[in-house]
């Protein structure tokens, strides 16, 4: 029998990335539709390109029998509700923010609140599959990573739990309008961004702390990092370009060495032996990766390219939802990105 899913906030672009990853998903069925807008009214005509949703499922307010809620609110929302369904006997999984970090008062000075669920922070499981997978399989509480989180990351991986690098880290990154979800704002406008590229949040984006944490738990101490993000005129994609001295005498070969030990078995992330495009993500779950070594200044340099709304949300989170209930990972994710 396919386990019954919910998605809650589904008429954003995260959520409705989901709704049309878990539509073609054969072990998955949606069951529930759930938003604040669009009561009543058919997901296919809310989300006109789900093409396959049955007329009858409709936006509604409640889970229903859903085995397994996935969450794409805005901060703070799905803390205030996780609690009850956790109670049901349901699993979540969040792709918003609200579990990723472990230190409730980073969430007061990153997002502005003062965390609803504290004591759920310990209980959540941080969803970068390709690093805690392990975890993710017995887990009721997932928090699924951020988009430039992800991309960093996995670019980074292999250096960090390899002692490849030191502490300084930078990280520059460009993602696509789509990021910013639904957001109406003359900083999103056609007009504002066409031609356009800029670079936002800087000291203060909120997926800092989130990078710094993940690192810091794989270099065993905290990293001094420096998080530029930047918004550029495309609907969909994101690059990290990823900078880190070489610890003495790390030399190109081992760099090559160990990201291709780290990634030989990842069914989505593939190691390329020339700079990564967005555009070979476009839609699917695939995340490229390109290590190189500057060897005049004893440099890593690493580049991540993915899908912001497949890898780096809905996507990620269907790949836990797989590990979590013995699925194989690629199972509702074989699509191959679209091109041109």
């Amino acid at each position: 029998m396919p386990t019954k899913v919910a998605i809650v906030g589904v008429t954003g672009y995260a959520g409705g990335e989901l709704a049309r990853l878990v539509l073609r998903h054969p072990e998955a069925r949606l069951v529930a539709a759930v938003a604040r807008s669009h009561q009543g009214e058919p997901l296919r005509a809310v989300q006109p390109h789900l093409h396959s949703a049955p007329e009858s499922l409709a936006i509604g307010t409640e889970v229903g029998d859903a085995e397994v809620v996935f969450t794409a609110l805005p901060p703070g929302e799905a803390a205030k509700q996780a609690r009850a369904w956790l109670d049901d006997g349901r699993t979540v999984i969040d792709i918003g923010s609200d579990f990723r970090l472990r230190d409730p008062k980073l969430y007061e000075r990153w997002y502005g609140y003062t965390h609803p669920a504290p004591d759920l922070l310990k209980q959540a499981v941080y969803g970068l599959t390709e690093l805690t997978r392990d975890r993710v399989r017995t887990a009721r509480l997932i928090a699924n990573p951020g988009c430039y989180p992800t991309a960093a990351l996995l670019a980074l991986v292999p250096a960090l739990k390899s002692g490849l690098i030191t502490e300084d880290i930078i990280v520059d990154a460009k993602s696509g309008v789509s990021g910013a979800g639904h957001a109406v704002e003359d900083a999103y406008l056609f007009g504002t961004i066409d031609e356009s590229v800029r670079p936002y949040g800087v000291p203060r984006h909120r997926h800092t702390p989130e990078i710094a944490q993940e690192a810091a738990a794989l270099l065993g101490k905290a990293p001094r990092l420096t998080f530029t993000p930047h918004l550029v005129p495309m609907n969909r994609g994101l690059i990290a370009s990823c900078y880190a001295p070489l610890r003495g005498g790390t030399r190109a070969n081992d760099v090559a060495a160990a990201y291709a030990k780290e990634y030989s078995e990842e069914p989505f992330v593939r190691i390329v032996d020339a700079y990564p495009a967005t555009k070979a993500t476009l839609g699917s779950n695939w995340c490229l990766v390109h290590a190189l070594v500057d060897e005049e200044n004893a440099r890593l340099v690493a580049f991540a390219a993915l899908d912001n709304l497949v890898k780096g949300a809905a996507g990620s989170a269907l790949q836990n939802f797989n590990a979590r209930f013995g699925y194989p990972e690629t199972t509702g994710l074989e699509a191959l990105p679209l091109w041109p």
